[in-house]
């Protein structure tokens, strides 16, 4: 028999502390949990038990309390967060048939300590799992330790036997036992003997191995006589420490090891619990089955066959659908769309993408205004359209753009997901050869689905939000994908072997200033070369050794002439690799890169690029944004690039009513030159450039919260200089510091905070006690709303003007976004009337009390229009 024994609030607290606060929706923290499971899995994986008991802590006097008041005093308590997650644990667990102990009177070590015995006793395995050394004791008699601890950043669990021990410490682990008593242990408040430290403990210990022989030898060994005088002074301590740090083996438990085999447990009540708490990673990880969950409204199970179409049946689809509500799934395979499942209330019907009919049918499907269609990802629905040069019309609902705006901190929108999220059974289907088809399942709760997430979405008031600026977005950014954005190959290709000889340059005068030749990229060797060898001052070290970080190196670029060239090489490197190896890569044949859009990804409501990130490309020096000449109008053609001026700053000034801000903004004024004259309380002629960029600083830092300490960091100035400016700000723009603590106090009321447009986030950190997790919730209480909002228009603005040039029947077509950046590709003939089109529907995107205003510019380079 193999037992595995956990000690239960050891393991729980590393996985507190290790994993960022996670909560539900609903405000229940939910990291410790998550951490706890997912550690016992890998200890299950490594020991592979018969039987698993896990053992907590109550919280009342121990037999060690009466025995020594003191004994864990100043312990700080357990943060709430974790205290309401214990009791849903320890149900967990149960549910999962895994066994908890718990006795009043006796801590988890002691339970452990009891086990272990038996097991020793009765010839059984026993795995003991925690994070506290003090449990290395037990360590012997076939009892193994499986100590977690952090290593470099990672957590590793380690395997400790006698011989472990004894490798380690030189001494058994019943003698580890002694060492604790002379050294005394803090964390428990066990004294020891005052003065004596680890490494004296050990060094009494190796060489006399018990407090007994030391105190009745105490004159005749080979002790120095300051220690033989402290241990002398504290005997009664150091025995009291003894007993304090013995773990005791007859704690009142179950003996018999048969009784913490894993069982069954109530697997529909586990995983009832995991969707509750949206853990739903551990469902499968535990071999659970998600549709053991009984919802209100189950679908009924139903074994049927597909009805797949030939040739012959995409009309009478058509006929099927024309003019109703359609629910249908597009499977996707290796990023693009393949066959459509269509789910009616008697059969599902699949349309193969290999029948020669497919393109006809879809061709006439999507050009159907008359036909409502809901679907998941409609973007990749766009592409299709595109690839076959029709549009697709129609389009009410969009599974995976509704989940994202019920969760935008989610990483994962997939249709099984959404089905444990939100209740919903996934039905069985079978096909002539009697196999399960997932695909075909799957396609069966899209209407049960849209059901729930449609009542959620207008419960949560964003059906405008969807309807108005989601869903026609992702037609819009189809059709950038599609287009793609045209590139010089050939220059790339000469560019990044100019940086190639650059590098190799820098490589041999790096190599000659240190005397030898190592790899720069190694921040462990260039540490070495630079500290050790070259000798420079060491500003900061970390567990691993020397930090080469960018902001140490910066520090040292009077220090020596190498630092400048690594600096330079760093930057050049990355440059070559990322930006011209990697986008040679991802050329297509029509000398286009296609990159994609995800709408789903930032919290914020932003739109990422990925695949490559064109939204990534290098602005701050002046070689980065060389590569911006590589991205060309295609032949004809001329880049039109518009730009919104200060828009996250005029959003703060609409949300914030400030007065003065608008006016400024409404003036067509240099706000951050009036910034830094109210600020300085100076006219508006005596503000130098250095004035007008702190005042930029602080504009700026003020949408992101941004404090003295990190001001003063960014712009070389002292902290209480740092601080006065931003009080200065603050008294200047009342509006703005009206809003800051205003946004607080609603997201703390609401849970969520949410933008002009109604997008939310939710907030669990605002109710944290740790404080760095507050202050983060309340970072983001305040500038969620102006980013998310300034990402709102800028997705307005893409709507409106794809639509206005559709609607003027130009050519002229968007092909890239960068936040607040966009980019249109037009015909020569086209291209000043497009820039007026763009700049118009970019400043007229929404009506707020500020003016919004669009900067733009004609070009043949990305460069020469930007």
């Amino acid at each position: 028999m193999k037992l595995l024994v956990i000690d239960g609030n050891s393991i729980v607290n590393r996985a507190f502390y290790g994993i960022k606060l996670l909560a539900t929706k609903n405000g229940d923290y939910t990291n410790a949990i998550y951490g706890f499971l997912n550690i016992m899995l890998k200890l299950k994986d490594i020991c592979n038990p018969d039987a698993i008991a896990v053992a907590f802590d109550v919280h009342a006097p121990t037999f060690r309390h009466r025995m020594y008041d003191e004994y864990k005093a100043g312990r700080h308590a357990m943060p709430d967060e974790l205290r309401q997650q214990m009791p849903v644990l320890k149900e967990i667990l149960k549910n999962l048939g895994i066994s908890t102990l718990e006795h009043e009177g006796w801590e988890a070590d002691d339970i452990l300590g009891t086990l272990a015995e038996a097991c020793r006793k009765n010839g059984d395995e026993c795995f003991i799992a925690t994070g506290d050394r003090d449990s290395l004791q037990l360590a012997h008699g076939g009892v193994k330790v499986l100590l977690a601890r952090t290593k470099m950043g990672q957590a590793v669990t380690d395997v400790y036997e006698e011989n472990a021990i004894a490798e380690e410490y030189g001494v058994t682990p019943a003698e580890l036992i002694q060492v604790k008593a002379l050294q005394g242990d803090s964390s428990d408040n066990i004294p020891g003997v005052a003065g004596v430290g680890a490494k004296t403990a050990l060094d009494l210990i190796q060489r006399f191995h018990t407090l007994d022989y030391i105190y009745e030898n105490l004159d005749s060994l080979d002790i120095k006589p300051g220690v033989k005088a402290k241990l002398e002074k504290d005997k009664d301590k150091a025995y009291l420490s003894l007993k304090l740090g013995t773990i005791s083996t007859a704690a009142p438990v179950d003996l018999n090891v048969e009784s913490y085999r894993l069982s069954d447990g109530d697997k529909q009540k586990a995983v009832a619990q995991f969707i509750k708490l949206e853990l739903f990673s551990l469902i499968p990880k535990f071999n659970l089955d998600p549709n053991n969950v009984q919802s209100a409204e189950e679908i009924e199970e139903k074994k049927r066959e597909i009805t797949r179409l030939t040739c012959v049946d995409a009309d009478y689809l058509l006929d099927r659908v024309r003019g109703k509500d359609v629910y249908f799934y597009p499977n996707m395979i290796d990023g693009s769309i393949t066959d459509l499942y269509f789910a009616f209330d008697d059969e599902i019907i699949v349309m193969p993408s290999e029948t020669p009919e497919y393109s006809y049918f879809v061709r006439n499907f999507f050009a159907d205004e008359s036909t409502k269609k809901y679907s998941y990802n409609t973007k990749e629905l766009h592409r299709l359209a595109c690839k076959y040069g029709v549009e697709l019309k129609g389009v009410c609902g969009d599974l995976m753009l509704s989940a994202y705006l019920l969760r935008p901190s989610d990483n994962n929108y997939d249709i099984e997901h959404l089905c444990m999220e939100y209740g919903v059974k996934i039905p069985e289907f079978f096909n002539t050869l009697g196999e399960s088809d997932i695909t075909v399942s799957i396609s069966a709760v899209v209407k049960p689905l849209f059901e729930k997430l449609d009542k959620q979405i207008k419960d949560a008031g964003e059906t405008e939000l969807l309807t108005e600026i989601e869903l026609p977005l992702s037609a819009v950014l189809a059709k950038m994908e599609f287009a793609g954005f045209e590139v010089d190959k050939e220059g790339i290709e000469q560019f990044g072997k100019m940086l190639g000889e650059r590098v190799n340059e820098l490589t041999k005068s790096i190599y000659e200033s240190v005397g030898y030749e190592f790899n720069i990229n190694s921040p462990k060797q260039l540490g070495v070369a630079l500290f050790e060898d070259l000798k420079l001052p060491c500003k900061k070290k970390t567990k691993t050794g020397y930090s080469t970080n960018a902001e140490v190196l910066e520090g040292l670029v009077n220090e020596h002439p190498a630092i400048s060239q690594i600096l330079e090489y760093r930057s050049l490197s990355k440059l070559k690799s990322t930006y011209c190896d990697g986008l040679l890569k991802v050329i297509e044949s029509d000398g286009r890169i296609h990159t994609r859009f995800n709408q789903v990804e930032t919290r914020t409501g932003r739109i990422s690029s990925l695949e490559p990130n064109l939204q990534n490309i290098p602005i701050r020096t002046e070689l980065g944004r060389e590569m911006r000449k590589f991205f060309v109008a295609g032949e004809g053609k001329k880049l039109i690039d518009v730009d919104y001026s200060q828009i996250e700053l005029r959003v703060l000034s609409d949300l914030a009513d400030d007065e003065t801000m608008i006016n400024a903004f409404n003036s067509g004024d240099d706000i951050h030159a009036i910034t830094a004259s109210q600020v300085f309380n100076l006219p508006l002629e005596m503000v130098t450039p250095q004035m007008r960029s702190r005042a930029k600083a602080v504009n700026f830092g003020i949408v992101y919260g941004i404090g003295a300490f990190s001001l003063a960091k960014d712009i070389g100035v002292t902290n209480k200089e740092a601080k006065q400016y931003i009080d200065n700000y603050l008294a200047t723009y009342s509006g703005v510091d009206a809003y800051m603590h205003r946004m607080i106090e609603v997201a703390k009321e609401k849970g969520y905070s949410e933008t002009l447009f109604k997008r939310k986030r939710y907030l669990p950190e605002l109710a944290a006690s740790n404080h760095m997790m507050r202050a983060f919730g309340e970072r983001v209480a305040r500038n969620m709303p102006i980013q998310g909002t300034a990402a709102d228009i800028i997705k307005i603005a893409m709507v409106k003007v794809d639509k206005r040039l559709k609607t003027e029947s130009m050519q002229s077509h968007l092909i890239l976004q960068v936040h607040d950046e966009l980019i249109v590709e037009s015909p020569d003939s086209e291209a000043q009337r497009a820039l007026e089109i763009v700049t118009e529907e970019m400043e007229n995107a929404c009506k707020m009390k500020v003016r919004l205003k669009a900067d733009g510019k004609i070009g043949t380079t990305w460069y020469d229009a930007h």
